[in-house]
């Protein structure tokens, strides 16, 4: 599916008119129909801005496919990011906790060490 396919494709299927696409681009209602029409392309900041607005990537918005077919695909990869979001989370949580205790020991073994040296030195005297 071309670009201006898959524009006309996702604003009606959000059931925005061409003047409310445009209003969330700040552009005119004549340029999203040109866009649409493939009779010109929007500038690099509109694409980024229709990516975020459809919540697609750019590949997914500009590339040859179909948005269905890409999402069908995807299927779940949002759950799946936020589990794995969340398991880095927890590994990062642990990796503090253990850094922490190796911290808490080397300080007690230093205090230990300091304790000894003192105490051999007093009773070296």
């Amino acid at each position: 599916m071309k670009f201006h396919e898959k524009l006309l494709e996702l604003r009606r299927r959000r059931g925005l008119s061409q003047e409310e696409l445009g209003m969330e681009l700040a552009v005119s209602r004549q340029t999203i129909s040109k866009w649409e029409t493939g009779q010109s392309y929007p500038d690099f900041e509109r694409l980024v801005l229709l990516s975020d607005f459809f919540s697609l990537s750019l590949d997914e918005l500009v590339r040859d496919v179909d948005v269905q077919d890409v999402r069908e695909k995807a299927g779940g990869s949002e759950e799946k990011i936020s589990a794995l979001f969340a398991d880095a989370q927890k590994g990062k949580e642990i990796a503090r906790l253990v850094l922490r205790g190796i911290v808490v020991f080397g300080w007690v073994m230093l205090a230990v060490m300091v304790l000894a040296l003192v105490l051999v030195l007093v009773r070296g005297v």
